[in-house]
């Protein structure tokens, strides 16, 4: 489920120069007038994904015999996996490490590793997960990490609606000018941040005017999570926002 929760303009530096000939760099033509504005969009969306990893580690004292219990043990986990409805093919293994142990209370050990990565595509499921791979054993985990399986979705909604507001400025200029917005000339995509990941923006095509007419980006807000469900076992799935900014470079025209 996404949903945009508001828009949040920043505050916009104006540009506003009216050309007596055309500026071919700016692309503004004779009798229009540039107005650059910058905007910032939000939309938010529950994570549908998760991604934990989970594994065994054991000791003997001799490498067979440690790793011999090592695929036992994750052989149960996987089977745990299995049985709550994780595919095969979610279940991946990403290290598998046998070594001699050389110091401290188990010197002259071996020591066996074996961790595979689990992704879900339900992560109100992902408690109940972890839960189940620790009772079959799993002595290493790390994670959840919640994630979205479309991004993209999420954050062009965010795009749309800092141009919306974008545009809403630029009219608003426009009227208490006497003028109106004759076409779009530059939009610019500035990045943000979605969740923990940021989103690289495009590089802008004249540093020095963006660098005249763009304000700094202020940090998001940290992502807001709501209370568990007892099905959950625990977890507070919450939601993920997408902050994105942009820049657009309007001309203006006499009514």
């Amino acid at each position: 489920m996404i949903r945009v929760r508001y828009l949040a303009l920043a505050a916009a530096p104006l540009a506003l120069a009216a050309c007596d000939r055309a500026d071919g760099a700016r692309g503004v033509d004779h009798g229009e007038t540039l107005l650059s504005v910058s905007a910032s969009g939000l939309a938010e969306s529950r994570p549908d994904r998760a991604q934990f990893r989970a594994g065994i580690e054991t000791f003997s004292r001799n490498a067979t015999s440690a790793s011999e219990a090592n695929a036992e043990k994750i052989a149960e986990i996987v089977v745990a996996l299995r049985e709550l409805g994780v595919a095969e093919e979610d279940i991946q293994t990403q290290s598998v490490n046998v070594g001699r142990i050389e110091y401290g209370d188990r010197e002259g050990q071996y020591r066996a590793m074996n961790v595979v990565e689990v992704t879900m595509d339900d992560s109100d499921r992902a408690g109940a997960a972890v839960t189940a791979v620790t009772e079959a054993g799993a002595n290493v985990l790390s994670g959840p990490s919640l994630t979205m399986s479309d991004p993209e979705a999420t954050a062009n909604l965010a795009y749309a609606d800092a141009y919306k507001a974008a545009r809403k400025r630029a009219e608003a200029y426009a009227e208490a000018a006497g003028m109106e917005v004759s076409r779009v000339l530059y939009i610019r995509d500035a990045g943000g941040q979605q969740g923990q990941t940021w989103l690289r923006g495009a590089d802008a095509m004249n540093e020095a005017m963006v660098q005249r007419t763009s304000p700094a980006v202020p940090p998001p807000p940290p992502p807001v999570s709501m209370g568990p469900r007892p099905e959950e076992g625990g977890m507070m799935v919450g939601t993920t926002r997408s902050n994105v900014y942009i820049q657009v470079d309007f001309a203006l025209r006499e009514k």
